[in-house]
């Protein structure tokens, strides 16, 4: 059996004092809605078959936020396996966006579970800036070490 993939871009600017700041998603969904700390997600998504990865994490960017990725130099931070199995490769691009912007996609799933009922939920139901020490507390565990591999390459570590 093959592991499922996804792909996402880390979007980060520079702060004008201190540490760089990175661009995190807070989860839509009924399971997420209450959450916070360990909540917050690299924008990222599935890649489709035959699709090329960076396409993938372009696409999901757009999909996720409603917004174009920006454009820039792409640092390649690799990839992890997550707990779950699936992996995830990430690309890091330095830009801005203004999150009043971000009106994000949707997904259906039953809920309550069992109930027959479908309802619709934000795939991201909102975005942040965060400086990377509050991003290492935001952002679901296994996406964590993408955040030193962003401090590497931008020569902050």
């Amino acid at each position: 059996m093959t592991a499922r993939h996804s792909a996402g871009l880390l979007i980060f600017r520079r702060a004008p004092v201190g540490d760089l700041q990175v661009l995190l998603g807070h989860m839509g969904g009924p399971f997420w809605v209450r959450k916070d700390d360990g909540a917050w997600s690299i924008p990222k998504g599935e890649v489709e078959d035959g699709e090329e990865l960076l396409d993938a994490a372009r696409r999901e960017f757009t999909e996720e936020l409603g917004v174009p990725a920006p454009d820039g130099d792409l640092t390649d931070l690799g990839h992890l396996r997550q707990p779950n199995g699936k992996v995830v490769h990430v690309w890091a691009v330095e830009g801005d966006l203004d999150v009043a912007t971000v009106i994000g996609g949707s997904f259906t799933m039953e809920w309550p579970r069992g109930s027959g009922v479908l309802q619709e939920f934000p795939e991201l139901d909102r975005a942040e800036w965060f400086g990377l020490p509050a991003a290492e507390a935001k952002l679901v565990k296994g996406q964590r070490p993408f955040l030193e591999r962003l401090r590497i390459a931008a020569g902050r570590g």
